[in-house]
């Protein structure tokens, strides 16, 4: 008795974990999806003005994923390379480079695309042309690069794992806005820019969801064939 006890609560107990990982996985893809179509949307909206850009503040969650353009010059000699980004599957870098606004000292960190590492010069940094004189940047308002685990510590260089804004704009005395652009278009100048969305993947969220309900329905089919079916078979035997 105390056997059947100890069978059935770990059934109960299986059951009930790997349905609770199914909706868990499920409602992380109900919310990549609505994400995704909130991107969506507001990158169909109204280009930011400068004036609006001029306004944002730390947080500022409105303008984010809307489209923008902008007319500059690149502040070149403050041009970050964070490594160990990938596009389309390949490691290599992103590049980041500050852009000063057209008639203002605002200046707002454009990321501007990816370049491939050279593996065995790991020094070595991609060939990435960045046109002196103004310039017109399409693209998306974005937060900052996102972060890769690493070390709390201050990095200084061209190549750097990861960029704190705050940090960088200490370091440089540049006056930077609080959100930065993910530049748009075909590649050019030595980069692509084939963003991932950072919205997608639902799919596999969905697809990790029917896996364990899946399981949660083999351990329950298993429990009763065990338990149920199987000895009253035995039990009618001859």
């Amino acid at each position: 008795m105390l056997k059947r006890l100890l069978v059935a609560i770990a059934a109960v107990i299986g059951i009930a974990a790997t349905a609770s990982l199914g909706f868990w996985q499920w409602d992380r893809g109900q919310q990549r999806t609505a994400l995704h179509a909130a991107m969506e949307a507001r990158g169909r909206t109204a280009a930011v003005t400068p004036a609006e850009l001029l306004a944002a503040r730390e947080g500022d969650a409105a303008l984010v994923h809307r489209p923008v353009v902008l007319r500059g010059e690149w502040v070149a000699a403050h041009t970050v390379f964070l490594d160990n980004r990938q596009m389309n599957a390949v490691p290599g870098f992103y590049v980041v480079t500050p852009l000063r606004l057209a008639g203002s000292q605002a200046v707002v960190l454009v990321q501007r695309g990816w370049a491939p590492r050279n593996f065995t010069k790991r020094e070595q940094l991609p060939a990435v042309a960045t046109p002196a004189g103004p310039v017109e940047v399409r693209g998306r308002l974005a937060p900052p690069p996102a972060k890769l685990y690493a070390f709390d510590t201050e990095e200084k260089g061209a190549i750097r794992q990861n960029l704190d804004l705050a940090r960088f704009r200490a370091e440089t005395g540049l006056p930077l806005l609080p959100l930065s652009v993910q530049q748009a278009g075909p590649a050019s100048e030595g980069l692509l820019r084939q963003w991932p969305q950072a919205a997608s993947g639902a799919e596999k969220n969905y697809g990790y969801a029917f896996q364990w309900w899946a399981l949660a329905a083999l351990i329950a089919i298993l429990y009763a064939w065990f338990q149920f079916v199987l000895p009253r078979r035995q039990a009618r035997a001859p």
